[in-house]
């Protein structure tokens, strides 16, 4: 999704932006509000030795759950994971690691330990104004969401980095944060030429970028900007804009070097087979939201059908490139139901009132296009996701990366519940549970080029963790905050599940205490919506 709009000079900005096909020509101030993340006052650790007793681990490389297990921790650092015995039987004390003087120890008998998640489309800022980052952080921790990839750093660049070095150090309760800049970000003009792009590219290394996050632009500034991020290390990312799609698709952008696609758009357009263009009605226009996406939900239906040689060459030659899918499948959702959506159990306790405003139908804000959406449209999108989900699921099956991204912040979603909605769209598309941890965490570990550090349980590797009660390879709606409803052995309904203990760098945040705080949050929010509308009478 384009990222930047909550007014409408945000809107006319970014349109104005995409038109020239430069997006970004100076630092924008989107969410110039955005609170700055407040020193960390919860999470303890990390601890000289940390053992966690008797869990049940899900590696993240595919391997199938194993426990129970004893998991010894140095700092940051997994230095020991032993076998401590068979399910159903005692535990044998001769096996387990023996606690030395000053550990902490944690009992987790039962619980499942999986890899931290890595959600690989996060903005913290640049949808709704006023959006505090210690709720977006707070909401990612208590979901398991260890490593985010920023993709725009829409708040400016001085903002994103000090927050980056922030959760480096740990002072602050935050996900590892890889940021993306936005094309063209910090400039006083828009780029225009090969040289630019070159020049700008080369220069964002030493601010802090790990890579890039495109829209679209011409072929020689792409080609330009892309040759350029490879000699510089630099990852890249791109949403192909349906108003330069036409230049470039994904297949022409991952030949051109592109590591990562967002979303969908530029793939249905390489499949097509009797045309170049989308065919869009004689009454479309771009900038009417509705419109935009309307037809979005019906491009797939002009793309290549599944087997047919068109789909295997477009697959196998992406597979070849080692080119990284990243769907965001959960973003779109509401298009093809848009009331589940809407009254989600989260939004009660968890929304705050700037993002539930924000969602309502307006034509001045990107993503809030329910002017009239029709039984059609949802079908038209239902449609659109069985083929869309055909093409990752066999792209998956072939041997090709799949990543999880939420984009929240957007069309009802908020951080944290919609990555683990990610998760269950993933099952829908095909994926078994092992398949989804792995696109959860290894997969984007990898994609990072992080997989030495990050992304499944092994010695050596960085002690982030994720602990829950429940079985996730049952159900995914264990890992939800709100948990998942059913009902006990006493024949009444409850709330079961939720994410214990969230684990980064060897800090462990107590998910149920940062969701706590978040209802905290949004509450005295309400409040001060309230009181400010009495003053306003």
């Amino acid at each position: 999704m384009n990222k930047s709009l909550s007014s409408p000079s945000k809107f006319i900005s970014c349109f104005l932006i995409s038109l020239t096909v430069a997006l970004i020509s100076a630092t924008p101030s989107f969410a110039s509000g955005d609170a700055k993340a407040p020193e960390r006052t919860t999470g303890e650790g990390p601890y000289k030795r940390l053992i966690l007793r008797g869990g049940i681990v899900i590696s993240g490389e595919g391997a199938p759950a194993r426990g129970p297990m004893d998991i010894v921790i140095e700092n940051d650092r997994i230095v020991n994971i032993v076998n401590v015995g068979n399910p159903g039987v005692p535990i044998k004390l001769s096996r387990r690691p023996v606690a030395q003087k000053g550990d902490k120890e944690i009992n987790i008998e039962g619980q499942y330990v999986l890899p931290g998640f890595i959600d690989m489309h996060a903005h913290i800022g640049g949808s709704a104004d006023n959006i505090p980052a210690e709720y977006v952080f707070k909401l990612w921790l208590a979901h398991g969401i260890t490593t985010v990839r920023e993709p725009g750093s829409f708040n400016g660049i001085d903002w994103i980095m000090e927050h980056v070095k922030r959760s480096e150090k740990n002072t602050i309760a935050a996900p590892r944060i890889l940021p993306y800049f936005v094309f063209g970000l910090g400039l006083d003009e828009k780029i225009t030429t090969a040289k630019q792009a070159q020049k700008w590219v080369k220069s964002i290394p030493k601010k802090g970028a790990k890579g890039i996050k495109f829209f679209g632009s011409t072929p020689e500034i792409m080609t330009a900007a892309l040759n350029e991020a490879k000699k510089q290390g630099l990852g890249s990312m791109m949403h192909h804009a349906q108003l330069d799609v036409t230049n470039m698709n994904v297949l022409d952008s991952a030949r051109l070097g592109l590591t990562t696609m967002e979303h969908w758009y530029g793939l249905p357009e390489a499949l097509f087979e009797h045309q170049h263009i989308q065919n869009y009605s004689p009454e479309y226009n771009y900038n009417n939201e509705q419109h935009r996406f309307a037809e979005a939900g019906r491009l797939w239906q002009q793309a290549a059908k599944k087997n047919s040689d068109k789909w295997l060459s477009v697959r196998d030659e992406l597979l070849s490139l080692d080119f990284t899918l990243n769907p965001t499948f959960t973003i779109y959702e509401a298009n093809r139901d848009l009331m589940r959506d809407m009254n989600a159990d989260w939004h009660k306790d968890y929304t705050l009132p700037t993002l539930w405003e924000f969602f309502q139908p307006n034509r001045n804000a990107h993503g809030s296009y329910w002017f009239d959406w029709t039984t059609d449209d949802e079908i038209a999108w239902k449609k659109n996701y069985q083929q869309w989900m055909s093409f990752i699921n066999d792209y998956k099956n072939h041997g090709g990366r799949v990543t999880v991204g939420s984009d929240s912040g957007y069309i009802f979603k908020i951080y944290g519940f919609s990555y683990i909605r990610e998760l269950e769209l993933l099952r829908e598309a095909g994926f078994n549970a092992l398949e989804v941890i792995q696109a959860a965490t290894i997969n984007g570990a990898e994609a990072l080029g992080m997989d030495d550090e990050i992304g499944s349980i092994r010695v050596g590797k960085k002690a982030d963790l994720v602990i829950v009660n429940e079985n996730p390879l049952r159900n995914f709606k264990v890992l939800y905050g709100t948990g998942h409803f059913r009902l006990d052995d006493n024949n009444k309904p409850v709330r079961a599940g939720g994410v214990n203990y969230t684990v980064k760098d060897g800090i462990v945040y107590d998910a149920k205490l940062l969701l706590s705080q978040v209802r905290t949050m949004v509450e005295q929010a309400k409040q001060k919506k309230i009181e400010s509308l009495k003053k306003a009478k």
